[in-house]
Parts: structure tokens; C-alpha cells; sequence
């Protein structure tokens, strides 16, 4: 079975409601990220020193010794950066996440007791400040389990939280198996948290950014002046912010590094966004944990039969009658590379669709001929679907006078005379009068013409029927 597992859906065109606390208009939620002394470093038993996110132009490794220059500006996150950012946010009273390494944060005592002191969430962020993408699944599923012991022993609480960041494709999955997450943040794709279901877990997903981030600094293209980043911030910002005024509250992730955003020049546009968010009414700063713990009771997961998990037998039980009376339509659907993105109605149509379109002309005329005439026999007989049976009655067409009867009967007679096929019209787009007026219209259409309308028109009925059954 053909399954594509990246969800490029998510939460829809219609995301829920964030319903932060007091009706906050938006989340602020901001992240320091701790990684001074668990770096690359040999000191540390790695291969080579530290290249990312730095101020040195180009950095690389250096295979097998200290690279001095490098470790002096991790330690200078340590030393300055973090009691810079300390003062900062416990002066304005701001409750943030602390991204901590786990070896950086048993290197840092005086730091993590600062933290603990705030009331700052101390979330893992791995055991070591390295790659995982080339990590065997055994060695990194043991790095996650050292981490979260070392974590504990270091700060006396286990972390809640987890962001590796220099993650692989196994990361978010064997850390929501070890079951002791209540979020995961390896992920950079929604403004909203969402549930995963990871096996017969449930797992919270509260995505981070790589944009807001003052990583950019360090990188090409990025922000040169803390200016350019409180722009950006505060642009961010202001759209989410009017999201929120409009009745969609959204979150905004800020990420920050000790060693880059606690240099003056640099701390200086984080200055003027904290004074200008801090202008605003109905903003909530708060700490992850405080985001999981919301979101999980205003919004707690919710499992759902979904189309791209279903075996064939299943999927066509469930929609081979969309089609009508060709379920061979949804067992050629089924076979397509579906994915998460067609678990809804619009997704089920699109390969429902697909396979009806790439279907021969014979295979789709059968389906044209397998619909039944409006307000014809069948409905007399009480013989159609319950779909169509719904359909027909949706536009009032089993409440007919004789003269309307009647004039249904002699065209649609006359229309399967001249085209081969019954008259289709997706009725519960119309009125009664409009379908009459369409049906006689069109009965004075060439047949590829009407072949073509027609088939239109199936889809369309598809498309309602979808929508009766899934979001």
C-alpha cells in the first residue's frame, strides 16, 4: 500500500480556536536555547570542535583538536550572554523555555539554579549539542534516555519538553516513544501546537521556528544589526497579533542564544520588541509547558478513523458508493499514494477524482449511466440510494405536483434518447426551478458536450457526499 506519511494538511483551512487564557489575542512564547559545553569538543570525546552558529566568518571543524576561538564564544554564552538575557527577562517578569543540553546544563550549576530560581521551564534538548542525522536508531534512542537521566540528576526534575534541533528523521518518533514527553517541538511547520499519533501514542507537537530565531545571525542570508531582527519580530508580530483581533489567536516562537542574542549590539533590537509587544493588551508570554498544559485540556487529542490508514476492503465499504454504484472507483483511489493529507473530504475527492478521470471513456459513461433519473421511477419506488434518495429530496423533488412530474418524465425520456445517459445535476446546487431550467437547456447540447458536463457534475455530487461523512 502506497502511503505518503508528510501531512501537508494539518489543521485545515479551519484551524480550532487556541482559546488562550483571559482571551489573549496571541502566545509569546520565547526560548533560550543552552547549549554552551555541550558542543563539539574534543574535551567532550568528540572528533572535532564546534562550526555552527557562531560569529566566526566560515567556521569549520578541526579534526582531532581544540579550536580556541570557537570555545571562547560558546563560553562568553555562559559567562555574559545568559545573565545579560537573566536580567532581562526576570526584570520584565517574562516566563520563558529553556532549551538545555544536557552536559551543558551539568557544566552550568549556577546557571540552572538562575533558571530554577525564575520559575523557567527547563526543557532537554538532547544530551550533546551534535548532528543526529547520521546517528543509528539504537545509539540515539540511548542518547535520548541518558539525556532525559542526566537532565534529571542535574536539574532534580525530568524535563516535560524536547527539542533536539540538529535532529534526524527517528528523533521526534523515538522521543515520543520513551512516553515521557508532554511535547515535542522537532518540527517547524504550523502556528498552532497539534496532536501526532505516533503508534498508540498521542503526542503533543508544539512546533518551534528557525526564522524568529536569532540564529540569523550566524547564518547567510540573516540579520546583521539587532534592528533588523526587532523588525522582523515585530512584524511577525503585528500579523499575528491582527489574527488574533480577527478570532484566530495564534502562537509566535521566538528562538535565542545565549552567545548570540546576548551580545549588546545584538540585545538591543530584542529591547525594542519586548517594549513594543509589551505595549499590547491581550498578549501571553508564556513557557511551553504552560502551551502544552492549555492546549491539552482546551484541546485534548481526539482519534479518528482516517481514510489513508484504511486497508482496501475498508475504504471501499466506506466510499464505493460515492461514486454511484462503481466502487471500483474508490479501489483504484485506494491504490494511489495517499497520505495524510487525504484524510478529509476534499482529500478523499481528489483521489476518488484522479481514478474516475484517468478511468476509459466506457468505464466512465457506465458510471454516467449507473445515476438514475431525477424524480424518475426508482424515486417513485423508494429504489434509490439513501444518497441520492437524500439528493433528490434536498432540492424537493419528491414532493412534486403532477405537472412537474410529469415535465421530468418527458425530459428526461427525451434526454436519454438523444445522449445515452441520465440527465446529472448536482441538485443541492440548485433550486427546483433551476434545475428545470437547466435541464431543458441542456438537453439541446451536443453529446460530448453534455459528456463532459456530466461528468463535472458526478464530481460535484461526489464532493457533497464526502463533505456529509468527513471534515
Amino acid at each position: 500500500m502506497n502511503r505518503y506519511p508528510r501531512d501537508m494538511r494539518g489543521h485545515g483551512p479551519n484551524p480550532p480556536r487556541a482559546d488562550w487564557p483571559d482571551g489573549a489575542r496571541i502566545a509569546v512564547q520565547i526560548v533560550l536555547n543552552y547549549e554552551e559545553g555541550g558542543e563539539n569538543c574534543i574535551l567532550h570525546g568528540d572528533a572535532a570542535s564546534e562550526a555552527f552558529l557562531s560569529d566566526i566568518p566560515g567556521a569549520a571543524q578541526w579534526a582531532g583538536q581544540r579550536h580556541w576561538n570557537m570555545e571562547s564564544i560558546y563560553e562568553y554564552g555562559a559567562r555574559a550572554g545568559f545573565w545579560r538575557l537573566h536580567r532581562l527577562f526576570t526584570g520584565r517578569d517574562i516566563p520563558i523555555t529553556i532549551y538545555g543540553v544536557a552536559t551543558a546544563l551539568a557544566r552550568s550549576p549556577e546557571q540552572v539554579a538562575a533558571m530554577k530560581a525564575a520559575d523557567w521551564e527547563i526543557a532537554s534538548h538532547g544530551l550533546k549539542w551534535v548532528e543526529h542525522k547520521d546517528m543509528p536508531e539504537a545509539e540515539e534512542r540511548a542518547a535520548i534516555a541518558e539525556a532525559i537521566r542526566l537532565h534529571t540528576e542535574v536539574v532534580g526534575t525530568p524535563p516535560r519538553g524536547w527539542y533536539t534541533g540538529r535532529c534526524s528523521a527517528n528523533t521526534v518518533r523515538l522521543v515520543a516513544e520513551s512516553g515521557a514527553m508532554d511535547y515535542i517541538s522537532d518540527t517547524y511547520d504550523d502556528d498552532l501546537p497539534y496532536w501526532a499519533e505516533i503508534g498508540a501514542r498521542d503526542q503533543l507537537i508544539i512546533p518551534y521556528t528557525l526564522e524568529a530565531n536569532d540564529m540569523r545571525f550566524a547564518t547567510a542570508p540573516g540579520y546583521i544589526t539587532g534592528e533588523q531582527f526587532y523588525q522582523y519580530l515585530r512584524d511577525a508580530f503585528d500579523v499575528l497579533y491582527a489574527e488574533g483581533v480577527a478570532g484566530a489567536p495564534k502562537m509566535l516562537s521566538i528562538g535565542l542564544h545565549c552567545r548570540l542574542i546576548g551580545r549588546p549590539g545584538k540585545i538591543a533590537g530584542l529591547m525594542r520588541f519586548l517594549d513594543h509587544a509589551q505595549a499590547h493588551e491581550g498578549v501571553w508570554f508564556a513557557r511551553r509547558a504552560d502551551i502544552a498544559a492549555h492546549w491539552a485540556k482546551a484541546h485534548p487529542p481526539a482519534r479518528r478513523e482516517r481514510p489513508s490508514q484504511m486497508d482496501a476492503a475498508r475504504f471501499v465499504a466506506k466510499f464505493g458508493s460515492i461514486f454511484e454504484h462503481s466502487p471500483w472507483v474508490a479501489e483504484r483511489a485506494h491504490a494511489l499514494d495517499l497520505g495524510p493529507a487525504h484524510d478529509c473530504a476534499a482529500g478523499v475527492h481528489n483521489a476518488l477524482c484522479r481514478a474516475f478521470r484517468s478511468a476509459s471513456d466506457a468505464e466512465r459513461l457506465a458510471v454516467l449511466q449507473a445515476h438514475p433519473d431525477l424524480a424518475g421511477k426508482l424515486a417513485a419506488a423508494k429504489a434509490l440510494t439513501a444518497e441520492s434518495t437524500n439528493e433528490q429530496a434536498s432540492a424537493g423533488l419528491d414532493a412534486l405536483t403532477e405537472a412537474e412530474r410529469s415535465a421530468f418524465q418527458s425530459l428526461n425520456a427525451a434526454y436519454m434518447a438523444k445522449h445515452g445517459f441520465p440527465f446529472i445535476i448536482a441538485v443541492r446546487d440548485y433550486t427546483k426551478p433551476e434545475i428545470l431550467a437547466a435541464f431543458e437547456a441542456r438537453i439541446a447540447n451536443d453529446t460530448d458536450q453534455e459528456l463532459a458536463t456530466a461528468c463535472r457534475q458526478v464530481e460535484r455530487i461526489a464532493e457533497f457526499r464526502l463533505k456529509d461523512i468527513l471534515p
